[in-house]
């Protein structure tokens, strides 16, 4: 009869050895888990709910006495509530609602971008526009509605500034200064740069450069500005300015004699003149902090060159993000680029074909 004896003892003593080698491993991968837990330090640890979902297997099969041996990433208490959380999940069915279904999330929008965009509308005016589109919504649910998200009704509703500004930017305009530093002889020299720029069209005029802008400077500009045949207010009824004291009371009088009417800003209120506001970072990021400015002829001839592509060449998201002149290039031939100042301005077009 086979002796089986020796079979037995070979065998305990590999699964000794593999129980060892495994312990081993085991201690080793816990130690680089706390590494990493100081490494971390106090910074919370984001998992997914398929690394929680793993984690809380396998740790629902380790029991809780094993686990808090080894678990170093979470606690053992967190692992079994992930694992509880699963068997939950699974034995969990959708259940229908009850009562009424909710304003769908289309609606709601629709009604707040009414009833921001409209300030006169009441509840039954929204209502018939949204039947308009095919929503069937009761006068109630719009009041509602309005009533959660602070919305007064029509005759509290105030009229947003830029509603107002968009009603009458035929007749608008806005102006402001802004400085450009430019190397001299004489060094670095302060200049000052006023400019206008029409609400409707956004196409800019600069007025004026110097570094004196003193009270005849401003007087000179407001003449030119409302000059009967080819001025840039000529059309214009209202002016946005803000309060600076460059501003003078003979240049606004000049305004207002030729028709133009001035609209002054509240003190640090940079909003209320915001078409103007958005030009001087436009012109600044995207021409004059990257260039040195080398002398006042210098200046004057990049704003000439920006200017010139602002109002023929650049599109403009304020106007539907197409050129002032609003007319596409849809020519057949190649598509070739023009630039300006260097190439630091480009635009592109089709070549004839």
């Amino acid at each position: 009869m086979l002796d089986l004896a020796p079979l037995r003892f070979l065998l305990l003593t590999f699964a000794g050895f593999v129980s060892r080698e495994q312990s081993r491993a085991s201690e080793y991968l816990i130690e680089e888990n706390r590494i990493l837990r100081e490494q971390l330090g106090e910074r919370p640890l984001r998992l997914t709910d398929e690394q929680r979902r793993r984690l809380a297997v396998r740790g629902q099969a380790l029991g809780r006495r094993l686990l808090a041996s080894v678990a170093s990433l979470v606690s053992p208490d967190t692992i079994l509530a992930w694992h509880r959380r699963l068997i939950a999940r699974k034995w969990t069915y959708a259940r229908r609602r009850v009562g009424r279904p909710g304003l769908l999330k289309e609606i709601r929008e629709l009604v707040l971008r009414m009833s921001r965009d409209n300030p006169t509308w009441g509840y039954s005016r929204i209502q018939g526009e949204l039947r308009k589109l095919g929503h069937q919504v009761a006068r109630s649910t719009i009041a509602r509605t309005l009533k959660e998200h602070g919305v007064p009704p029509s005759p509290a509703r105030p009229t947003s500034w830029r509603t107002f500004l968009r009603a009458h930017a035929d007749v608008i305009a806005g102006a402001d200064f802004f400085t450009a530093e430019v190397w001299t002889a004489r060094g670095l020299i302060t200049h000052y740069v006023f400019f206008v720029i029409d609400h409707l069209t956004r196409a800019v005029e600069v007025a004026g450069i110097t570094t004196n802008p003193d009270a005849a400077f401003m007087a000179q500009i407001a003449r030119n500005l409302t000059e009967p045949f080819d001025g840039f207010l000529r059309k214009k009824r209202h002016l946005i300015l803000d309060r600076d004291t460059k501003l003078t009371a003979q240049f606004r009088a000049i305004l207002e004699r030729a028709g133009v009417c001035v609209v002054r800003t509240a003190y640090q209120a940079p909003n209320m003149n915001a078409v103007a506001e958005r030009w001087v970072q436009s012109v600044k990021r995207e021409c004059l902090d990257r260039l040195i400015l080398l002398g006042a002829d210098h200046l004057r001839r990049v704003l000439r060159d920006y200017v010139a592509h602002y109002n023929t060449e650049r599109p403009h998201q304020g106007i539907g993000n197409v050129p002032i002149d609003g007319k596409p290039d849809v020519g057949q031939g190649d598509v070739i680029v023009r630039e300006r100042i260097g190439g630091l301005l480009k635009h592109y077009h089709r070549a004839a074909a």
